[in-house]
């Protein structure tokens, strides 16, 4: 795969990802707007772009065919750790905005802002860590 493929290809996950975990915050601040559904709106949105991230990346990203139960507990646990680090980014951000403002706009903005900059570290922590057997089979020729 060249570079700008590459490029593309990840960014427009990382928009879908984004797009899906903005998506289900939405949902559950249908249901209130205090901190506590604050905190229930990141959290599920989180899990859930996760996820979705991970299929996307595994495949189409890193070409990784590693199948079983086993492999992927192994990988998605490595996968969640290495996002662990650019979660906070993310959420750090978000709420920096949201307590700035008290709206939706502000609120998305920073969390596009987070996850953009948390995208970029992710694809370099999964790379050299996460899918690495999978990172060498797709570099070499077919």
């Amino acid at each position: 795969m060249t570079l700008k493929t590459l490029v593309l290809r990840y960014a427009f996950f990382a928009v879908a990802a984004t797009l899906v975990n903005l998506a289900m915050q939405r949902l559950v601040l249908l249901t209130g707007s205090t901190w506590m559904h604050f905190a229930a709106a990141i959290g599920v949105g989180t899990i859930i772009g996760l996820l979705v991230k991970y299929v996307l990346d595994k495949r189409w990203i890193f070409y990784d065919t590693a199948t079983g139960v086993k492999a992927h507990g192994q990988k998605f646990t490595l996968y969640t750790t290495m996002g662990l680090v650019t979660t906070a980014i993310f959420w750090g951000m978000e709420t920096i905005f949201w307590m700035a403002s008290h709206t939706d706009e502000m609120r998305e903005l920073g969390a596009i802002i987070g996850l953009a900059i948390g995208y970029v570290v992710k694809y370099n922590l999964d790379r050299r860590f996460v899918f690495t057997d999978a990172t060498l089979n797709a570099r070499q020729p077919a």
